[in-house]
């Protein structure tokens, strides 16, 4: 079911947010803690999204394993960010392995992962798919559940803002797939968006920075646990955790 990060804070090393904690998402990707069922192992491919000075978002995919990659300890580290949005995947049964498939995903200054499953996809999507303009269904990045989210989320966001767009989102998916798995991760490299449904989450926030984390990824005990059906947004000076069905 994947695991992923959000990062915002003073400038860092993009491979250090990857590689940073004793249970770094590096180490999540091959001994996460918390799946809840969904998978033991996370070997299906990772990426990363960071922002540079002109708040333009760049990203590095790779479907193979992340601690089969040098790119990760050789040249990640080279790069620095304030911001930075990571996945390690685990793919569902019947979707493909291929870097197009791994998040997180981006368009113009967003970047998204979604770390979960929407059961009886494509069906269960039907309807909320069919109101996506033909053009952007013909660009689905990949034949995934992930993508799809992602094409209808990039549609949503045209006319609302971040929050009430994965509102919307989370809500008309459950309707026709209510045991979906939706911890949904959206950045604009100001701002970081979060949910949690039938998944873990974590939120750390320091003096400067604030860290969003499918498990922690140290023992401190500044760790926020999210509870399920809940809402995070996210900046270096405020953070929010709102219920999802209010």
């Amino acid at each position: 079911m994947c695991r992923h990060l959000g990062y915002l804070g003073p400038c860092t090393s993009v491979g250090g947010v990857l590689t940073e904690g004793e249970h770094s998402l590096r180490v999540q990707a091959y001994a996460p803690s918390d799946m809840r069922g969904g998978g033991t192992i996370n070997a299906d491919g990772f990426g990363v999204a960071w922002w540079d000075g002109d708040a333009a978002v760049h990203s590095y995919r790779n479907p193979m394993p992340i601690w089969t990659d040098p790119a990760v300890d050789d040249v990640l580290p080279q790069i620095d960010s304030t911001s930075v949005i990571a996945a390690v995947r685990s793919a569902t049964v019947g979707m493909p392995v291929e870097r197009t498939a791994c998040a997180p995903f981006t368009d113009g200054r967003w970047a998204f992962s979604h770390n979960g499953v929407v059961f009886g996809w494509p069906q269960s999507m039907a309807d909320l798919w069919s109101e996506v303009p033909h053009v952007d269904a013909l660009a689905l990045p990949a034949p995934t559940d992930a993508a799809a989210l992602w094409v209808v989320l990039q549609n949503l966001l045209r006319t609302h803002d971040p929050e009430s767009a994965l509102r919307m989102l989370v809500g008309r998916v459950l309707a026709t797939s209510p045991k979906a798995r939706l911890n949904f991760l959206l950045s604009d490299g100001e701002s970081m968006y979060a949910t949690a449904v039938h998944h873990s989450l974590s939120v750390l926030r320091t003096e400067d920075s604030v860290t969003i984390a499918s498990e922690p990824l140290d023992d401190r005990p500044d760790w926020i646990f999210i509870d399920d059906r809940r809402m995070v947004v996210a900046t270096t000076t405020d953070l929010t955790i709102s219920s999802l069905e209010s």
